[in-house]
């Protein structure tokens, strides 16, 4: 019997960790869809930017 409560012991100890574990990551996937957002965000802007210079140009050089 002690040596049963032993290994429920032990694996509940496992499972914390890998709960621990399983948030640790939640919360870096998370900071990584922020800056995945922020990246999108910059691009489309960049984008907009780079195409009002471009007509700007195109048109001064008619």
């Amino acid at each position: 019997m002690q040596q049963t409560q032993a290994q429920v012991d032990e694996v509940v100890d496992i499972m914390r960790v890998n709960v621990d574990k399983v948030l640790e990551r939640d919360q870096k996937l998370s900071e990584l869809d922020d800056r995945a957002d922020a990246l999108q965000a910059g691009a489309s802007q960049f984008e907009s930017s780079a195409a009002k210079l471009k007509n700007k140009y195109w048109w001064k050089n008619c």
